[in-house]
């Protein structure tokens, strides 16, 4: 069990070092949000076509296999179980579906008494509502669709957060935070006070995951039977877990205070500094301009929901 390498939410890759890792973050950081919001009220082949793109840029980064293998591999494992369970699940529409009438019975008669066949592009014989229907199971037009929004919503959003960490050091993204919100300032908020908090709580994930997995394997190490300690008892010892993870958790918190207190720390204002510098170059222009194109196919192929 290792918790820092099979769950590396807010871990930074720092080697090797990729394309993506010298991107400006508020290039990265607009490029993330711009997945988030994409997939809104887009059709169902614009949302597939979002997961491959996001898959093909990993590969595209030459990001080691190590890395997103085991991460990429279960959320395309619970993205293709969300697909199947929501696409046998019942749609919602409390309908009977029936056959269409034969082509026959929708026969036009004109003024003069004479009956013509209607126009093909009125036939319903091409239309079925439930496209599979095997016993118990029945997909249907409205459950397929459901499906691929919500399976392929749930990839993107995951995984575009977790690409943007993994090529972005905490530094970085609270320097890019930082210039963004540059013209909050005029409201009187504090600015560098959020970014030096936003800093400090990505810096702290790691030692949160580290807590947790020690006292996880103290609790292996030991042998407990739970069957034997029943359902009280064994509460009680994960009570007892929780209270030490907390105690612990304050400890380190209370040292980081502590070593910021004897290097002088006062106020982020009189004790700024500057990790980055953030300036465009060459590749964050053609990122931005990837960033157009991506909203332009967006409007123009994405469908409007």
């Amino acid at each position: 069990m290792d918790l820092l390498r099979s769950l590396p939410i807010g871990l930074y890759l720092e080697q090797p070092v990729t394309w993506l890792h010298h991107l400006d973050p508020r290039v990265k950081l607009a490029w993330l949000m711009s997945f988030l919001a994409v997939p809104l009220l887009a059709s169902p082949p614009y949302r597939v076509f979002l997961v491959g793109f996001l898959i093909l840029l990993t590969l595209a980064a030459l990001i080691p296999l190590r890395v997103w293998r085991q991460q990429m591999g279960w959320l395309l494992f619970l993205s293709v179980f969300v697909f199947l369970l929501t696409a046998v699940a019942p749609d919602g529409l409390q309908t009977n579906h029936q056959p269409r009438l034969p082509i026959d019975d929708l026969a036009v008669v004109p003024a003069s008494g004479t009956t013509t066949a209607p126009p093909a592009a009125y036939s319903p014989a091409t239309y079925n509502y439930v496209l599979v229907k095997q016993g118990p199971i029945t997909v249907t037009r409205r459950s397929l669709d459901l499906s691929i929004r919500v399976s392929t919503l749930l990839f993107t959003l995951i995984y575009s957060t977790n690409l943007y960490l993994l090529t972005t050091a905490p530094e970085e993204i609270t320097a890019g935070l930082e210039d963004l919100m540059q013209p909050l300032r005029r409201f009187k908020l504090p600015v560098t006070e959020i970014a030096l908090t936003l800093t400090l709580s990505l810096r702290f994930i790691p030692l949160v995951l580290e807590e947790i997995q020690n006292l996880a394997r103290s609790v292996q190490t030991r042998a407990i039977n739970w069957k034997k300690l029943g359902l009280r008892r064994s509460a009680q010892v994960w009570l007892v877990v929780i209270e030490r993870l907390l105690e612990n958790l304050l400890l380190r918190a209370e040292q980081i205070a502590s070593a910021m207190e004897v290097r002088g720390f006062t106020s982020p204002d009189r004790h700024k500094v500057e990790w980055h510098q953030l300036q465009l170059q060459r590749a964050d222009w053609l990122a931005l301009t990837g960033l157009i194109l991506l909203w332009g196919s967006r409007f123009a192929w994405g469908g409007g929901g």
